[in-house]
């Protein structure tokens, strides 16, 4: 079901992608005056990036049934010429035999590999970069004329504790490991656009190199700490009706206002939800970039999006369904990305508002101890939980409890 969820996405950015030429069936031009090869303005329409109808070239690929004899001319070359056996290669319907390598190694050429190119290089770059630096833009403008949210009563010096140590280590290990992916992801992807010009091309191979171990290393921390935020928090990230309050106020940050909330409020519910949906998105994604070939995830989930009717109800053609290993790999990398970038840009303004954009809010996560006039504007019905639980345990003659 999560699978089916997040992968319902993919049309996004498959709108930028051509479809598989066998998905698309335009009229048969005339090209009689080329004797059935291709036009000048078959050229000039692919170089333009338009879909054509190429089974003039990915059907004629030969015909051995009417080769003719050995003793015959041309009977040596089996019914099949090199033009006709490298179309063969190009689309994928040689009878290749391999004696190692199983599937993956009998694609002699992935014909796919230039859309994805020019996707990655183009609109993922720029589109990608647009929206971080959108974000970061438009938190600026806000904090500038917002200001810091201040906490409004004189702080008591009572703390309260907030978060026990075992759920810090969990937040900055995911934390620490998304900031590490995110940095080396973007080098990745930026390298040659921003390191070979200002540092040259043996600095970034070095970069890079280094940064390609440290981002298949840190996926494994980002993992860890992903399943161990959703097991201490999930339960008090349920939906109830003091999130209503709190959107309709909108929680403080616009306004005056400070509406009730528990534990969490419906802000960080949904900071919590978007990073455990979209987190779990790209470690699948990531699995199977770390084990490539081993964990195919687009082509059975184009045929259910096919079969659900949802590429018809959005005017798109039939997605492929039958892919080559390398572009399973290529749809995978396209959509580990482009998640990232999502989920980046969630990340950065959860950043602000716990420093800069919150007076108290990051000694939540730095000792774990809140101010209760904090604690009260921010979380009082989880302050109030937390008093009566306290006051239990101190009639009762136990120990005060951690929240």
């Amino acid at each position: 079901m999560l699978r089916l969820a997040i992968s319902a996405l993919i049309l996004a950015f498959t709108l930028g992608a051509p479809v598989a030429a066998q998905d698309v069936m335009e009229p048969e031009p005339d090209r009689s005056a080329t004797g059935g090869a291709q036009t000048l303005e078959d050229i000039l329409a692919r170089q333009s990036g338009e879909e054509i109808n190429d089974s003039f070239r990915r059907e004629n690929v030969g015909n051995p049934a009417a080769a003719a004899g050995m003793t015959q001319q041309l009977g040596t070359l089996g019914g099949s010429s090199d033009p006709e056996l490298w179309r063969a290669l190009r689309y994928g319907s040689a009878d290749i035999t391999v004696s190692s390598g199983g599937e993956v190694a009998t694609v002699l050429v992935q014909d796919g590999g230039m859309w994805w190119l020019g996707f990655r290089a183009t609109v993922l770059k720029t589109w990608g970069g647009y929206f971080l630096l959108g974000m970061i833009a438009f938190l600026a403008v806000f904090f500038f004329l917002r200001g810091r949210i201040r906490i409004d009563a004189p702080k008591t010096g009572r703390k309260v504790l907030r978060f026990q140590a075992v759920e810090r280590f969990a937040h900055w290990l995911l934390a620490g490991s998304f900031i590490l992916l995110g940095i080396t992801g973007l080098l990745s992807l930026f390298g040659r656009t921003v390191l070979i010009p200002a540092f040259g091309h043996e600095a970034n191979s070095v970069i890079l190199v280094a940064g390609k171990w440290v981002h298949n290393n840190s996926a494994w921390a980002f993992m860890a700490g992903l399943v161990m935020v959703f097991v201490f928090w999930v339960w008090h990230n349920l939906p109830d009706r003091t999130d209503i309050k709190w959107v309709a106020q909108f929680g403080g940050i616009i306004g005056s206002k400070h509406p009730p909330a528990k534990k969490f409020n419906a802000g960080q519910k949904v900071i919590f939800w978007s990073v455990v949906i979209l987190g779990a998105s790209i470690s699948a994604s990531g699995l199977s970039l770390l084990f490539p070939f081993e964990i195919p995830m687009f082509a059975k989930t184009f045929v259910l999006l096919n079969d659900l009717g949802i590429t018809g109800l959005l005017g798109l053609d039939p997605l492929p369904t039958e892919l080559a290993p390398q572009e399973e790999m290529q749809y995978a990398q396209l959509w580990h990305a482009i998640v990232s970038f999502i989920l980046m840009g969630i990340v950065i303004a959860h950043i602000y508002i716990g420093t800069l954009g919150m007076e108290g809010a990051f000694d939540a996560m730095g000792t774990g101890e809140v101010d209760e006039a904090w604690a009260h504007q921010h979380h009082s019905i989880w302050l109030e939980d937390v008093k009566s639980a306290d006051k239990g345990e101190r009639t009762t003659g136990g120990a005060t409890p951690a929240e």
